[in-house]
């Protein structure tokens, strides 16, 4: 008899690997923010687009994983934009119930200007990538 598998949406949330530009001061800023919080689901920040990030999700699009944040959870799921930030504050002891209002149709709208104001401000700050980002050097 066939072992019957469990579609990764399905599967329990254990450990989240948040890719992240090690260039940009915003999301460097909120790597050592989201280490700094209880976590309930442990959290993994990798430089997007790294030497580490390409072993570890070798099928994955790197280049855009520089223009938006991206969680992989152990099970495989791939959340980026909203739904990473939604589902990185859900990991978070004292931001779960915040994370499950965000992901309602009453609080998807927040969601979603946060993460506007987020990127407006990480363009404004981040250096220019024209295109094509370096991956982080190992020291980040």
């Amino acid at each position: 008899m066939a072992r019957e598998s469990r579609p990764a949406h399905r599967l329990p949330v254990r450990r989240l690997t948040v890719l992240y530009d090690a260039d940009c001061p915003l999301c460097v800023h909120l790597r050592h923010w989201l280490l700094r919080q209880p976590q309930l689901v442990p959290i993994d920040p990798v430089p997007a687009n790294s030497q580490e990030a390409r072993r570890r999700f070798p099928d994955l699009d790197h280049r855009s994983t520089l223009k938006e944040i991206t969680v992989i959870s152990d099970g495989g799921q791939v959340y980026r934009g909203t739904a990473a930030w939604i589902v990185c504050l859900w990991a978070l002891a004292e931001h779960r119930p915040k994370a499950h209002w965000l992901a309602t149709p009453a609080g998807a709208p927040f969601a979603r200007v946060s993460v506007l104001a987020a990127s407006k401000y990480r363009e404004l700050t981040a250096a220019p990538c024209d295109g094509v980002c370096e991956a982080p050097s190992p020291s980040h």
